[in-house]
């Protein structure tokens, strides 16, 4: 797929109203006070909005919010984020009482050049996950005949929404500051790496990690397999794995991908010991026990002291490192050790760090590495779908260089 895309700066906004798509689904407070817990998602939005409204753009933002599907639940309106978008930008931010009715219609036409307006959340309409046509081109219509489509909400690229995609075929399309940093350094990683390029794949389930895998062993030079999805593999090979996670219909492709390393000259690196525990509990007793030696009642929760030392000596020396998933049950602290481990390798190597959005990239800033690492990706299922190679619906849909 090509990613050499066109961007806000590559074509003349002045005087233009920008129908802008921003991921704006932040964290808010469970007592529906309208509290936002977390404002990073809308920082990280700054940049292209700052960059539109001093080019002389109207711009009209929005956003999906939760998963309302359909329905107008209060406690996802988008006025909390226009109220904090107002705040760091200095400015109004005007908010509408609807998304494509007749309110947001006469505040878009009555917007002027470096003025911005906030739709109400766009799953509030059905035709939002439908890519509805209809619902595409009245989100269109609010930009004028004239106007321009730019996508800027990464962690949606991988759905092909009305508008995430679907407006693009009314609009001419081209992405935002945030969408080009994804495409440039998780894809120049994929396409012309420094290497050796490390990869280490975490996270419970082999099943969803697989098209990854598959991926990686054509491109990388190691790649490190942790988390629960590790037991798959002991498995696999014939390992006891006690009360572990266990996909047992996933165990021939671990063979099959152990086997593609073997072919390819990739190092595959599984875990040699294990932290076992008894229960599925933050103060369970643990025990360290060879990977393929878990005894029964015990399950697997984190790598163990040996793999550590070993993977973190192959991320050493790196030239890149693609990190995406926990090395166990980050959750509880006794069970973070290997992510915690793994973490801080990170944060000491001169490698081009990538984080693939999700639990690892909690994970590294609940640990404090955040500013450590080359680049976090603010979208999880998004840089997943990337890092397997597989097209991005909403990437696609923009105009190429």
């Amino acid at each position: 797929m090509n990613y050499n895309k066109k961007t806000v700066t590559d074509i003349d906004v002045a005087g233009k109203k920008v129908l802008l798509r921003c991921d704006f689904n932040v964290p808010m407070a469970k007592d529906g006070s309208g509290v936002i817990t977390d404002d990073k998602r809308i920082r990280a939005a700054l940049p292209t909005i700052q960059y539109l409204l001093e080019q002389g753009a109207a711009v009209i933002a929005c956003s999906h919010m939760g998963k309302p599907k359909g329905e107008w639940k209060p406690e996802l309106s988008m006025k909390p984020v226009a109220k904090r978008l107002s705040e760091l930008l200095g400015q109004e931010v005007i908010m509408a009482a609807d998304i494509v009715g007749e309110d947001a219609k006469a505040k878009a036409a009555a917007l002027q050049p470096g003025q911005i307006l906030l739709l109400e959340n766009l799953r509030y309409d059905k035709g939002e996950t439908k890519n509805d046509p209809a619902f595409a081109k009245a989100l269109a219509d609010l930009a004028g005949a004239d106007g321009v489509y730019v996508s800027d909400a990464f962690g949606t690229v991988h759905r092909a929404h009305a508008s995430t995609a679907g407006v693009a075929a009314y609009l001419p399309a081209v992405s935002g500051f945030l969408i080009q940093k994804e495409l440039d350094i998780i894809g120049g990683a994929l396409a012309d790496p420094k290497r050796p390029l490390v990869a280490i794949l975490g996270g419970s389930k082999v099943s969803s990690k697989i098209g990854v895998i598959n991926n990686l062993l054509e491109i990388a030079d190691t790649v490190i397999i942790g988390g629960g999805m590790a037991y798959t593999f002991a498995a696999a090979q014939g390992g006891k794995v006690g009360d572990s996670l266990l996909e047992a219909d996933w165990e021939q492709y671990a063979l099959d991908m152990i086997k593609k390393a073997e072919e390819k000259g990739v190092k595959l690196l599984l875990p040699t010991d294990t932290v076992c525990a008894n229960a599925f509990a933050p103060d369970a007793e643990s025990k360290v026990v060879p990977t393929g030696e878990i005894p029964d009642g015990w399950q697997g929760l984190d790598i163990g002291p040996k793999t550590v030392e070993a993977y973190c000596a192959a991320v050493a020396d790196a030239g890149t490192v693609i990190w995406n998933g926990p090395m166990g049950v980050f959750e509880f602290d006794k069970f973070a050790v290997g992510t915690k481990a793994v973490a801080e390798a990170l944060s000491k190597t001169d490698a081009i760090t990538i984080i693939g959005g999700g639990d690892s990239a909690a994970a590294v800033q609940q640990l404090g590495y955040a500013d450590k690492m080359t680049h976090i990706s603010t979208g999880g299922g998004a840089s997943l779908e990337f890092m397997e190679g597989k097209e991005l619906p909403g990437v696609a849909a923009l105009l190429d260089k």
